[in-house]
Order: C-alpha cells, then sequence, then structure tokens
C-alpha cells in the first residue's frame, strides 16, 4: 500500500467531509463505550431539539467508537462556517447546548470540547 503524504491526507479529509448533503452533519459515537455511556440517550434528545427549532438540513450519523472513550458520549458537529468540534460527556443537557448553543446561535458549547480541528483548518475558519 502507497503512502498517503500530508496533502494527500488534506485531500482525502476534505473529500469525506463533504459526502453529506446536508449543511447540518452531527455524527455520535455509539460503540459499546459510548451506548454505555448514555449516547442512545443523547441522540434522542438532539433529535427532539432539532424538531423544536425547526432546523431541517441535518443528518445524524451513528459511528463507531471516536477514540475519546474517557469522554463518551461523543458528538462531533460539522457545519459550514463553524469549525468541526468533538464534543465529550454529551449528556441530555448538554445534548439541548449543542443543538440551541452551537446549531442555532454559533457559538461553542464551553468546557465540553474534547477535541478541535488540525490547525492548517482552524486557520482557515
Amino acid at each position: 500500500m502507497k503512502k498517503l503524504d500530508k496533502d494527500s491526507l488534506k485531500k482525502l479529509r476534505d473529500k469525506l467531509r463533504r459526502s453529506s448533503r446536508s449543511s447540518i452533519i452531527l455524527r455520535v459515537g455509539l460503540g459499546t463505550c459510548g451506548i454505555a455511556a448514555g449516547a442512545e440517550d443523547a441522540v434522542k434528545v438532539i433529535e427532539k431539539e432539532l424538531k423544536k427549532h425547526d432546523i431541517k438540513d441535518y443528518e445524524i450519523q451513528r459511528t463507531g467508537c471516536m477514540g475519546y472513550c474517557y469522554c463518551e458520549p461523543n458528538v462531533e458537529v460539522l457545519m459550514k462556517d463553524m469549525p468541526t468540534i468533538i464534543y465529550g460527556n454529551v449528556d441530555e443537557g448538554i445534548a439541548k447546548k449543542i443543538v440551541v448553543k452551537h446549531l442555532v446561535h454559533r457559538k461553542l458549547v464551553d468546557g465540553h470540547v474534547v477535541d478541535r480541528p488540525a490547525p492548517d483548518i482552524w486557520e482557515k475558519q
């Protein structure tokens, strides 16, 4: 297998990021650790809040382990003109804040960001 250089990895990352037609993508870690920590409840709250705030152009993607088992449940948020963020310890209250504060008001939910984009992406935001 051919090794990928930095530019090839950036292109692949960008291609994967644009694979959805929705303007908002919410990826929820539903590996065994996420399920045990309550990720399914977080998904239900997110879906309820999205309907409550009449947000329609979204996609919830259920994924396996994101590698942040220490702070499950995890939710990754991708949306236009905002940095891609992974939130950790997403209980029902934080799930509501993600929808209201991040998606509606376009502000980060302080205290729950566990990962942010690579510096080359962050600088473009």
